[in-house]
């Protein structure tokens, strides 16, 4: 176990996919992340999740991949294309998760908000 539970999380959750499973159960959570999986709930990545003993997540199966993003890149507006197109099988297919001083938000909100932030994760 690293430092970085989102990281982890996001890991865990692609080997228990690779597996065959379709839940896991976390100890360690943080705020951050649980923004991050209402997100990935929002479009449809993440089934359900739970915050009782441990975490409960359940995933969808539209989840192909998710990741965290190492380093922490920070990106202006204009430079979120350049980050879709190396993150990103295809132009609006998935989502980059950006961490603005509005919260997290999807590359799409961002372009609508014209803000930047730093890459946390995506979701395809």
């Amino acid at each position: 176990m690293s430092q970085d539970i989102i990281s982890d999380v996001l890991n865990q959750i692609m080997n228990a996919k690779r597996a065959g499973k379709k839940e896991i159960v976390v100890t360690r959570q943080s705020k951050l992340l649980l923004e991050l999986l209402k997100l990935g709930k929002k479009h449809g990545y993440i089934d359900d999740f739970k915050a009782e003993e441990g975490l409960k997540i359940k995933f969808s199966e539209n989840l192909n991949k998710c990741q965290a993003i190492k380093p922490r890149f920070n990106v202006k507006i204009e430079e979120i294309e350049d980050k879709i197109k190396r993150f990103l099988l295809a132009r609006n297919f998935g989502m980059l998760v950006i961490s603005t001083s509005k919260g997290l938000i999807t590359h799409q909100e961002a372009y609508e908000k014209n803000i930047g932030g730093a890459l946390i994760a995506y979701f395809y």
